[in-house]
Formats: C-alpha cells, sequence, structure tokens
C-alpha cells in the first residue's frame, strides 16, 4: 500500500532571506529593502503590458488596471454612477473596492499572488501600487529576458482571470 521511500540526505533545515540568501534576516535589511525601493513609473510598467503573446483585449485591460480606469465601485462612487454606501467590496471584507484593495489587498483575491509566488519558487514581491507589483513581479524570477517575458505572460494571466472571475 506505501509507496517505497528514498531517504533523503541529512542535512539541517533553515530559514532563508530571500533578498539576501548569503547573510540572516535582520530588521535593517528589511527596512532598507523598503526604504530603497523608488516607486515605479507607470510608464515602465506600461511598456511591460503589450505582449506579443497575449491577446490585445487583455493588454488592454492591463492598461486600463495600472492607470485605474477600470469600473470598482470606488470609480463608480466617484463618477456618481453608485451611491457612496454602494462602495464595499465584492467580497464582503468591508473595505472600498478599488483596483488597488482588489487585486493586491483582498484577502479574497489578492491572495492569489502569494499562491503565485509559491508555485513559482519565487519571492514574494514588495509593492505599494499595482505598477510597482507588475514591475517587481516580472522581475522576481531572475535575469534572463525569456524568465521576464514568461513572468509578464503570468501576472497578465493572473490578472485577467481575476477580472474575470
Amino acid at each position: 500500500m506505501l509507496l517505497p521511500s528514498s531517504k533523503l540526505p541529512q542535512s539541517p533545515d533553515r530559514w532563508q532571506w530571500q533578498p539576501d540568501p548569503e547573510n540572516d534576516y535582520f530588521v535593517r535589511s528589511t527596512y532598507q529593502l523598503l526604504t530603497s525601493q523608488d516607486s515605479v513609473t507607470l510608464g515602465v510598467a506600461e511598456g511591460l503590458i503589450w505582449h506579443t503573446q497575449i491577446p490585445l483585449k487583455v493588454s488592454i485591460f492591463a492598461w486600463r488596471l495600472l492607470r485605474d480606469r477600470l469600473p470598482t465601485k470606488a470609480n463608480l462612487v466617484t463618477r456618481d454612477i453608485l451611491s457612496s454606501e454602494a462602495h464595499q467590496c465584492m467580497s464582503g471584507c468591508g473595505t472600498v473596492e478599488s483596483a488597488q484593495h482588489l487585486f493586491l489587498f483582498c484577502d479574497t483575491f489578492g491572495s492569489l499572488w502569494l499562491h503565485v509566488s509559491s508555485w513559482m519558487e519565487s519571492s514574494p514581491v514588495v509593492y505599494q501600487t499595482l505598477s510597482d507589483h507588475f514591475v517587481q513581479f516580472t522581475h522576481s524570477a531572475g535575469g534572463s529576458r525569456a524568465r521576464h517575458s514568461f513572468m509578464q505572460l503570468i501576472w497578465l494571466v493572473c490578472t485577467w482571470a481575476l477580472c474575470n472571475e
């Protein structure tokens, strides 16, 4: 009933600080990581959304997402399409439904990124905006152009899937 198991080589388990695998974790290193990153300009992120293997409608969606032009409840309230009482997130978390909240911080939808990073075996990204997230996610898997392109595809597909959900 049980499959034969193989014995793993004896090596101690240890925690590893992903941004600097050579050194231990220090609060100072986290502070430096968070404060040393400049906010990504929208132009840098927009240059990544136009991918040859992505349908044009997905790239246009991403362009609208990065510019906060999606019909989220916060945007609809701002345009007087919805009443100000109807601005809460569709997941029921009680927060204002903005694009940044839905795609990054919502407990229901935003948690996708931790699962994707774990699945891809890449380090989770530190972000402040959707543009930051997109650029850092794209560069999180290494330096080759092919990897960046693959991560672009993953980000665009994930945001498209979240939108359709």
